[in-house]
């Protein structure tokens, strides 16, 4: 387990007094605790397109060495799926929930996956067909789950979301829509990352450790809640919310990445 020994105050803070609240707080809480981190929007900035995100040259490292000074307790919580998150920081693999949970390798290196139905399967494909005349609509197959990204075509969002709406009806009840940010999802109904927190405090090295929740989407919010009911320690990285169940805020990704880098070195 980690000691103030091995992790160092947090840095010092220019920013607004909620800010400085939240680094203290996590420095205090990193002594023994157990980090769970989002990806787009947390670790890196947002993109116009998924496939356009930029990961920082040092972050994979970064986030290694700070994962061995928590003696493994790290792990990344992400809409993306297992194998496209290990590509943004390879050659590091770290125990990872991906898909929102439906996909989860755990620190042994086992892995857990929703396999998608041959009916699922189909309506991935009728959902491209029906959106293949609509500019600026990216479908994102991804596996067990299917994302329509309108980032690029944000006066489209009412119609996707009925059409998603539709789709998700015909999938019946193992499968829900999930809104993000500029993104609506179909996935597992049983798949969230609040889930995927608690299967992860059940196992070494994350049991016994105060969850530490970093995130910065709805998607976010199931893990934050469960974090904070287990006595630890949740960040929204973005505006302040009121509609947020985190106890604490970050300004933005990059300021997500210079803690890492500050608690790594």
């Amino acid at each position: 387990m980690a000691n103030r020994n091995q992790l160092s105050e947090a840095p010092p803070s220019g920013g607004a007094s909620r800010q400085d609240e939240t680094l203290s707080t996590l420095s205090s809480y990193l002594q023994d605790g157990a980090l769970f981190l989002d990806i787009d929007g947390t670790l890196l900035d947002l993109a116009p397109t998924p496939d356009e995100i930029f990961v920082p040259p040092l972050l994979p490292a970064q986030l290694d060495a700070l994962s061995q000074k928590l003696g493994g307790a790290l792990a990344l919580v992400t809409g993306r799926g297992l194998s496209y998150a290990d590509r943004l920081f390879a050659p590091f693999q770290f125990p990872i929930a991906g898909l929102h949970g439906a996909e989860r390798r755990s620190s042994d290196g086992n892995i857990f996956k929703v396999e998608p139905t041959a009916e699922f399967e189909k309506l991935k494909i009728e959902l491209r067909a029906e959106t293949a005349g609509w500019t600026g609509i990216l479908i994102e197959d991804k596996g067990a789950a299917v994302a329509a990204h309108f980032r690029l075509a944000p006066a489209r969002q009412a119609e996707l979301a009925q059409l998603m709406q539709r789709f998700v009806n015909r999938a019946g009840p193992d499968w829900t829509l999930q809104r993000g940010k500029m993104v609506l999802e179909i996935r597992p109904t049983r798949a969230n990352k609040g889930d995927a927190l608690e299967s992860f405090l059940a196992t070494p090295p994350f049991h016994g450790r105060h969850p530490i929740a970093i995130g910065d989407d709805l998607t976010d919010e199931a893990m934050f809640g469960v974090a904070n009911q287990l006595g630890g320690y949740s960040v929204r990285v973005g505006p302040p919310s009121a509609g947020t169940a985190a106890r604490g805020t970050l300004p933005s990704a990059e300021a997500v990445r210079e803690i890492i880098a500050h608690f790594a070195s």
